[in-house]
């Protein structure tokens, strides 16, 4: 596994696309509203994204039609964008996209609620949210990527949900998708070493049922297995000295 180190100019570039993509999530996140399809949402996405003269990186990656991924209620990840499927007041809806700036990525998602959601529902994004910056306390040099992985599933399990097992963070930069992948739950060793000038996406996928997924006839869409409600929750971080700075949020709405 060969996990690159990124240059200064290559960290410059970065930046910046983590902050359009930030902006991206904002405006998707004001334009959410009972009665939208999710192929509204991939194309304001989309169109966004073009006018900031950035590629959409998940658009035809692998075959994937769309350029926003948009998941609703137990939909983990991947789901396709459908003009006949209409958001709903209560739904939980999880966005994930990336883009490209100048030849370098950024990835991030985020799960809103549409109109008034159930506690329930609430608490699995809050958690979710959290388990996130949770696990982005131990990203700094000299720390092991694993232990990354070990504070998210303890603060998920701990608050009653799960941690999907199938699907896991990963490297990124010049490729949305490099070395290392980066589980959200407990491994035996302790990973690679960090070292200042990794770029990871870290994504906790937690639901509020068991962790098991199966994914649909389109090849693409992954659901929970039992029928309960998923929340996801991404970010592009680099690994810096003192600790990690988050590529891919707004400085109001940082911690």
């Amino acid at each position: 596994m060969s996990v690159s180190i990124k240059s200064p100019r290559q960290i410059e570039l970065m930046r910046e696309a983590g902050r359009l993509l930030a902006l991206v999530h904002k405006e998707l996140h004001s334009a959410l509203k009972p009665g939208m399809s999710t192929w509204d949402i991939d194309r304001l996405g989309e169109t966004m994204i073009r006018d900031f003269g950035c590629i959409p990186n998940f658009k035809n990656y692998n075959g994937y039609p769309a350029s926003i991924c948009v998941s609703v209620n137990d939909e983990v990840v991947h789901g396709i964008p459908s003009k006949k499927h209409l958001i709903r007041e209560g739904d939980i809806v999880s966005l994930d996209c990336g883009l490209i700036y100048q030849g370098m990525h950024s990835d991030a998602a985020r799960t809103w609620g549409i109109g008034t959601v159930s506690a329930d529902a609430q608490r699995l994004m809050n958690v979710t949210r959290q388990s996130f910056f949770e696990g982005i306390k131990l990203a700094k040099e000299g720390n092991h990527l694993y232990e990354i992985s070990a504070a998210i599933q303890d603060y998920v399990e701990a608050h009653g949900y799960s941690v999907v097992r199938d699907l896991v963070g990963h490297g990124i930069g010049t490729h949305l998708h490099e070395d290392p992948q980066i589980p959200n739950f407990r491994q035996r060793g302790r990973g690679i070493r960090l070292q200042a000038g990794m770029t990871l996406a870290i994504e906790p996928m937690v639901n509020a049922g068991r962790y098991d997924v199966e994914w649909l006839d389109d090849d693409w869409t992954v659901v929970t297995e039992d029928g309960s409600l998923s929340a996801h929750y991404e970010n592009t971080i680099l690994v810096t000295k003192e600790g990690c700075e988050i590529l891919t949020l707004l400085p109001e709405e940082e911690q």
